[in-house]
């Protein structure tokens, strides 16, 4: 007899994953749609890749379920569903039937343990169940009859694969749960053990009740913890365990035989009344087409527009693929004249390490037409490898074609195979397009890895980084991957960019303000900032060293004196110590608690108590010495290329949601600047012998910013004029005239004018200002009457962010705010001040890209030498010669200054010079 499948889905699971994964979809009328789209999505993929005889989409029915019965605080913490979620779930539930589904939904009872029962129950009878989940809980249920699969990864979890995953086999998953707790679910485990040391202590002691049984054997802090736990885990365990014995007979007719979970044919009338209610264009179009099929599974894109659904990219996802291996110089040959005949060639190197700086090639892939890769390897090394050609001369013979900038390039995070190709002798010229920031650029909201690009516009998935070279202590380098297994990772990659540009760009060109800033502002930056991450900066390591010293001096002081006010000595990095002292022995106030129940001791609750009791104090300046020590004074000199001596930071542009630039290893953002400390490490960043470091930083940015969107006189009148913004301000909201300001007149308005420009409210400004709210209230109404410019554009803005779910910076970059019309009230709220802030911000980060891109012109057009170091802000920063100072000191600023010439208020750039970074201020 033949064995019968059962697909079970874990619906609740899926429709969150939907909702974030899409963007902002909606519907001719404004209904969000993206949940929608996307469930519908996967379940087509998972019908198609499974085939099942019978189904079952299983949601969490609304309410308690007798979880909470045995522990009220289960999912105590869990944030209320999105608003514009909460909308798509009865549509989701409508279209799921629709399409043939049976839906399942049982009060009292969680999803997890629903399938749970249907899972024993049909393995019992002789089918195969696989469960398509994203939920590592259901990894207990996996067995010789039932398997895993996650259509959004691609992920296929057998009891082989669940063991190599978690280190665990399946049925020791609840042990493993039980110690690592949930903290989504609100279920406590053991104090700080995660993944590896819950699998290590059930390898070592056999089973939880093992590692119980050891408890007193087990030494440090993991022991110590694992002590105090022991009481809760009984009922830890309880929690996660999937309850595979409900009684569904309410449910499903004739449980427990599964006759009911047959899938049903699709209602074509209904789907097509669905798709037209929803403006589903496109799958509409191919069900009317096919006469009564369902539409194949299909990619979920960006829409050009928010309320048609996306086109379905073609391929489709089961197009087959070919990927050749190239091991001879002909077949080289041949491939090098398909890069010179096409019109676009994606290309992706394999290499031996993710420090660009430093990284060699492996080997590398190419794709002129989707579905069609080849990958060269270059530097394999194990048993048996097959042998490969010439490094030297397959780069000598690509060389011509790579630093041919009419021949069009195109990658997925360019930036970094441009460092790669630089490391081998290489300049890459005519790369046109990067699918990483064709992403970044329409859904900066959005993840932006190749796997997510292709998961999400294509309906595609492909072997992770992991999959070919494991994970922890068991990950292999590249070199040493099969290279038959290489061929189809590193050609799926080249492949996948390639397909992913035909989908975004057209989208793109669509699309003037986000095409504007991809070919004028992102693209461009690329080169730049490779050429300044590449430049690197000289760091003074014996100044790093004395200010190490020093710190450490300090923090030992602050030691004594906490420990002289709490009255005995306790470890200032123990929070638990610090909780005991500060709430147990000294009885000050709780502000909040952690998940576990515990009182807090974060930064947010020790600034608090701050103002009002000395040890909090100590304990605030003592983490910020420490941090600062550990992450700059003693980690900076580590961090020094030997084979430039400089310090080479990478910059991120597909990071933050504005178009800031993120810095990182080291993060030259983060320096803090309000401390004199922090403000020292600046010291360490010096000049070379005959050099001086010059800082250009634009000046009250986003006031000018501000001033120029919301056209408000009084504002554009100040900077015009070139008055002192704040104590203009300060005239207008006190009545006096700008002479009669004082000092702390100024300050007040300071504070108002950047609070508002983040959507400060009354609570906030009082709390900055530290004066009554009615005070702060009051202050707001006058600014607001005295600029009533800057209020029309918050009303303005506001208003606008909810109608398009998005605002704009003044060069078009959108900016995505998924809460503005969801969300519980904080998080809208959030989204709120967001839509406030983020035109400037965002503006402030174009403008920052645009001028280092019109600098880093100017110095080549004029052939200087000065070189540009960092980006940091608002500010630039170089190396300038001594005999190019004066040039610099007046050319820099100028052409900072002139880069937006439609502003309505004038750009200015205040430089400085120094033999160090510091002084240059």
């Amino acid at each position: 007899m033949t064995t019968k499948t059962l697909l079970l889905v874990d619906g609740s699971s899926y429709l969150y994953r939907a909702y974030h994964a899409l963007p902002d979809l909606r519907s001719p009328d404004g209904f969000p749609t993206g949940a929608i789209h996307g469930m519908v999505a996967m379940l087509k993929r998972a019908l198609q890749d499974v085939q099942p005889e019978h189904a079952a989409c299983v949601f969490d029915a609304k309410g308690d379920t007798f979880r909470n019965e045995w522990y009220p605080q289960y999912k105590a913490q869990r944030a209320p569903m999105p608003e514009d979620l909460a909308r798509q779930i009865e549509p989701i539930h409508e279209v799921v039937k629709l399409l043939g589904w049976p839906v399942l939904m049982v009060p009292g009872i969680e999803a997890d343990d629903a399938i749970g029962t249907l899972a024993r129950i049909a393995a019992q009878t002789g089918h195969e169940v696989i469960i398509s989940t994203g939920d590592k809980d259901l990894a207990q249920l996996v067995d010789a009859h039932v398997t895993l699969i996650n259509t959004m990864s691609n992920e296929k979890l057998d009891a082989a694969a669940v063991n190599a995953k978690f280190g665990v086999p399946p049925e020791r998953i609840i042990d493993y749960l039980t110690l690592m707790g949930d903290t989504v679910d609100n279920v406590p485990g053991v104090e700080k053990v995660g993944p590896k040391t819950a699998a290590k202590w059930i390898a070592e002691y056999g089973s939880l009740d093992g590692v119980i049984a050891a408890a007193g054997a087990i030494k440090g802090v993991a022991g110590e913890n694992l002590r105090k736990a022991l009481a809760w885990l009984p009922m830890g365990r309880k929690l996660v365990t999937v309850v595979t014995d409900c009684d569904l007979s309410r449910d499903i007719a004739g449980f427990p035989a599964l006759d009911a979970l047959a899938l049903k044919p699709v209602d074509r009338s209904g789907l097509l009344d669905f798709y037209a209610r929803f403006g589903f264009k496109s799958w509409k179009r191919d069900l009317e087409g096919e006469g009564g099929a369902a539409a194949p599974a299909e990619a979920t894109s960006v829409p050009a527009a928010l309320g048609d659904d996306p086109p379905a990219p073609q391929p489709s996802a089961t197009t087959p693929k070919h990927y050749e291996t190239v091991l001879t110089r002909e077949q080289l040959q041949r491939w090098i004249a398909r890069i010179h005949a096409a019109p676009l060639t994606a290309i992706d190197t394999e290499t031996d390490s993710l420090d660009a700086m430093v990284a060699r090639i492996v080997g590398i892939s190419l794709s002129v037409k989707v579905g069609e890769a080849a990958y060269i390897p270059l530097a394999h090394s194990y048993a048996g490898v097959p042998e490969q050609l010439d490094a030297a001369e397959v780069l000598a013979a690509l060389t011509p074609w790579l630093e041919n900038e009419r021949h069009a390039k195109l990658g997925q995070n360019i930036k970094y195979d441009s460092h790669v190709f630089t490391n081998a002798g290489i300049t890459v010229r005519g790369y046109v397009h990067d699918t990483l920031l064709q992403s970044y650029v329409l859904e900066a909201h959005k993840p932006h890895s190749l796997e997510s690009l292709a998961l999400r516009h294509l309906g595609r998935s492909g072997l992770s980084y992991e999959d070919v070279c494991g994970k922890g202590a068991h990950q292999i380098p590249f070199a040493q991957v099969d290279i038959a297994r290489a061929t189809e990772y590193s050609g799926e990659d080249s492949d996948m960019t390639l397909h992913v540009h035909e989908t975004l760009w057209p989208q793109l060109q669509a699309l003037a303000g986000p095409l504007f800033v991809y070919e004028r502002i992102e693209m461009p930056s690329v080169a730049v900032l490779g050429r300044i991450e590449r430049n690197g900066v000289l760091i003074d390591a014996a100044v790093l060293a004395r200010q190490s010293q020093e710190l450490a001096e300090r923090m030992m002081a602050l030691e004594r004196e906490a420990h002289e006010i709490a009255g005995q000595p306790f470890n200032l990095g123990s929070p638990k110590q610090i909780g005991e002292i500060l709430f147990g022995k000294l009885g000050l106030p709780v502000k909040k608690k952690t998940a576990t129940g515990t009182p807090s001791t974060d930064e947010e609750v020790l600034a608090e108590l701050a103002a009002d009791y000395p040890l909090p104090a100590k304990l605030l300046e003592h983490r910020g010495l420490a941090k600062l020590k550990g992450t700059y004074t003693d980690k900076l000199p580590l961090m020094v290329n030997p084979a430039t001596g400089r310090v080479h930071t990478n910059y991120a542009q597909a990071v933050a949601v504005t178009g800031r630039l993120a810095s990182n290893d080291p993060n030259l953002q983060n320096i803090p600047i309000r401390t004199p400390e922090g403000r020292r490490v600046r010291e360490a960043f010096i000049a070379p012998p005959g050099h001086a470091i010059l800082s250009a930083d634009y000046s009250q940015i986003e006031l000018r910013i501000m001033a120029h969107i919301s056209e408000d006189p009084g504002l554009l009148k100040a900077f015009a004029e070139g008055m002192d913004v704040h104590r203009a301000t300060a005239s207008e909201v006190f009545g006096i005239a700008p002479e009669q300001v004082t000092s702390e007149q100024r300050r007040y308005a300071k504070t108002i004018n950047f609070g508002l420009i983040y959507g400060m409210g009354a609570f906030g400004l009082a709390s900055s200002l530290g004066i009554e709210r009615s005070a702060a209230t009051a202050y707001i109404e006058r600014y607001f009457q005295r600029f009533a410019g800057v209020k029309r554009y918050m009303d303005e803005t506001k208003a606008s962010a909810k109608a398009k779910g998005y605002v704009e910076t003044l060069f078009g970059r959108r900016i995505y705010l998924p809460d503005i019309n969801g969300g519980n009230g904080p998080r809208r709220s959030g989204a709120e001040r967001q839509a406030i802030n983020a035109p400037m911000q965002g503006t402030a980060a174009d403008l920052i890209k645009l001028a280092m891109i019109e600098v880093q012109a100017m110095l080549e057009r004029e052939q200087r030498a000065t070189k540009m170091i960092m980006q940091v802000h608002d500010e630039l920063v170089f190396e300038v010669p001594e005999a190019e100072i004066a040039w610099a000191r007046e050319a820099v600023p100028r052409a900072m200054a002139a880069v937006a010439p439609q502003m309505k208020v004038p750009l200015l750039a205040e430089v400085g010079v120094g033999p160090n970074w510091d002084q240059a201020h």
